[in-house]
């Protein structure tokens, strides 16, 4: 058996055991070049996705792991369109009310709202929106780690997306912390019109998120791991929630 059939089969078997899911219908596949270890595949949801990537860095043998994994979209979008409603919810989100904010197709830049000196002067930022094959990159420059994470999970709402790459900086910078990620997911559970946030605690430990509380149903309950998962600079989210019957 080849080096990389061993590291998926591992990883495959752990993510059965933990999400207690599997992806007949949603292969993966692995391969070495050199000392990079590729995965790649389609997955049914940001949670899978999440969690197969950190499996196979466990799993890695201390080798570089690049993830090419990608989320099921059904129907597909089209860029141009992924593109223009990530736009619309970052300007209608009040969080980003300030911010400047920017499409860039086939190497045109697009300003949607703002200018380039009312973001420096005020402070504000600016969001830059790239869309290719589904892929969500963002670049720019937000004012802190929430707006940061609120930006990644707001791109990840929008029907089609298919992965979020977040290049945003932060200015001043600061690091991600476990007080910040907590924070970071609190606005973002206030925001999803499909949680009710109140209802939900949240823990945050050496970057693994615990959710507890009570919700409505396991939809709600879903939605609200979902969102978790969608943070950047996470290392895994333990799910409490329970259902009222």
């Amino acid at each position: 058996m080849q080096r990389s059939d061993t590291v998926l089969r591992r990883v495959m078997a752990a993510f059965e055991r933990e999400s207690h899911l599997k992806l007949q219908h949603h292969p993966v596949h692995m391969r070495f070049d050199g000392d990079v270890l590729t995965v790649a595949g389609e997955v049914p949801d940001i949670a899978s996705m999440k969690r197969l990537l950190r499996l196979t860095r466990l799993f890695s043998e201390g080798m570089p792991v690049v993830g090419q994994l990608r989320v099921t979209a059904e129907p597909r979008v089209g860029d141009g369109e992924l593109r223009r409603q990530v736009c619309d919810r970052l300007a209608q989100a009040a969080e980003f009310r300030d911010c400047m904010i920017c499409a860039r197709a086939k190497g045109q830049i697009q300003v949607l709202r703002g200018t380039m000196d009312q973001a420096g002067n005020e402070g504000s930022g600016v969001v830059e929106v790239t869309v290719e094959d589904g892929v969500v990159t963002l670049t720019g420059q937000v004012i802190s780690i929430p707006h940061r994470h609120l930006a990644s999970a707001i791109s990840w709402w929008v029907g089609g997306c298919r992965d979020v790459l977040n290049l945003l900086e932060l200015v001043p910078a600061e690091a991600d912390s476990d007080d910040e990620i907590s924070e970071a997911l609190r606005l973002v559970l206030e925001i999803d019109p499909r949680v009710r946030g109140d209802q939900i605690t949240i823990n945050v430990e050496n970057h693994v998120i615990e959710l507890a509380g009570w919700v409505a149903s396991g939809a709600e309950r879903r939605h609200a791991e979902q969102d978790a998962w969608c943070l950047d600079a996470i290392e895994g989210v333990v799910n409490r929630i329970q259902v009222r019957s």
